[in-house]
């Protein structure tokens, strides 16, 4: 009987979001103002105050701070499935610019899709009865 090679590269295992590992998905983040809009002030202030505390507790992210003068503030965030995801940031206070940067740190960079209509639950194998629960029945199911 012959032994078939095991080649290392099928050895390999391949990092995937689990119950043991959690692999972010967004890779860069770009903050782009203008130095003399007033509506890009508050944004202004976040850079200047408060980026570096958030670059400090996500060091998996690079951040980049661009100047563009004449243009409305933004926050762009690109992910590893190579889209991105653009926020505009012109009638945030500062800590509403916070929370859309991190509304971009936690995002996986999917597009949203509608769920079909009268569905609540999206399952890869479908159910001729629906999902069942004993917790949702009138009376609890005994053994």
């Amino acid at each position: 009987m012959a032994t078939k090679q095991i080649l290392r590269a099928q050895l390999r295992s391949y990092p995937a979001n689990g119950h043991s590992a959690y692999l972010p998905q967004v890779r860069k983040i770009v903050l782009e103002y203008c130095q003399k809009l007033p509506s890009s002030t508050n944004t202004r202030t976040f850079i200047s105050n408060d980026l570096q505390r958030v670059a400090w507790q996500n060091p998996h992210v690079e951040f980049v701070v661009k100047q563009r003068n004449g243009h409305e503030p933004i926050a762009r965030g690109f992910y590893v499935n190579g889209r991105d995801k653009v926020i505009p940031l012109q009638e945030f206070e500062v800590n509403g610019v916070e929370k859309k940067v991190q509304l971009l740190l936690d995002s996986s960079g999917a597009k949203i899709k509608q769920l079909k209509k009268g569905r609540l639950v999206e399952s890869t194998t479908e159910a001729a009865r629906g999902i069942w629960s004993g917790l949702h029945v009138d009376t609890p199911f005994k053994i």
